[in-house]
């Protein structure tokens, strides 16, 4: 699958870019469809987007936001993505976006990730926008080297919806949505910054092992081709 590097020379410089181009991809979806849907990821690297995005101008009424992976973890919780988009990215314009969150105050994280899934069909396939993230391990959503349910998580004939996943560097439980359910987004982006985050991508196309690092499977198996925005 081809995998397109856009490159900027800083993090301001991407973050407009890439809020642009999402935009973009909202508006046309909410023009032939009548509805936009977008899955973001967490960390610390899309904060300068989510802000930047949250002040286009397009109809946010009619846009679903979710998230590509959660950990298991109530909403108030400082290392929940429920709370980082609600900080960063629902506001201004974007406060007028449905949103859509992973977590639910369950019994478990079976169940959770049951009622995550039962909601998340209501979106429409495929996601308008979805948008990556990568680790320094080569995980990517929540699709973690090694993880106890990777396999799963990464078959492509698989189906769509959240599943849940356990690894050892994940840190809490997690909940994430499938390879199937993300693979053919209209628009697939990876976001990175950093030489660092450069150079495990470098080392993730030199090999094929998907359990060493996932991103593998969205290098080279992807329905959707991967757009790659990267500053140092």
């Amino acid at each position: 699958m081809t995998a397109n590097m856009h490159e900027f020379p800083d993090a301001a410089a991407l973050a407009a870019a890439l809020a642009d181009e999402v935009a973009a991809c909202l508006a046309a979806a909410i023009e032939e469809r009548g509805s936009a849907s977008l899955a973001v990821s967490g960390g610390s690297t899309p904060k300068r987007f989510f802000e930047t995005l949250s002040t286009r101008d397009l109809d946010w009424s009619k846009v679903t936001v979710t998230l590509v992976d959660e950990r298991f973890v109530p909403a108030d919780n400082p290392r929940s993505n429920h709370l980082l988009v609600s900080t960063h990215l629902l506001k201004d314009k974007a406060a007028a976006a449905n949103f859509i969150p992973l977590y639910y105050d369950c019994s478990s994280i079976e169940e959770a990730a049951r009622m995550a899934t039962e909601k998340a069909a209501r979106i429409g396939n495929p996601f308008d926008v979805a948008i990556l993230g990568m680790g320094t391990d080569g995980h990517t959503a929540s699709f973690f080297p090694h993880g106890n349910n990777l396999q799963r998580a990464l078959d492509l004939s698989g189906p769509r919806g959240v599943l849940t996943m356990e690894a050892e560097g994940a840190g809490e439980e997690r909940l994430t949505f499938s390879f199937a359910s993300l693979s053919d987004a209209r628009l697939l982006a990876l976001h990175i910054e950093g030489q660092g985050k450069k150079d495990v991508l470098i080392k993730a196309k030199a090999g094929s092992d998907e359990a060493e690092m996932p991103i593998r499977a969205v290098l080279n198996r992807a329905v959707s081709p991967l757009q790659i925005y990267w500053a140092p």
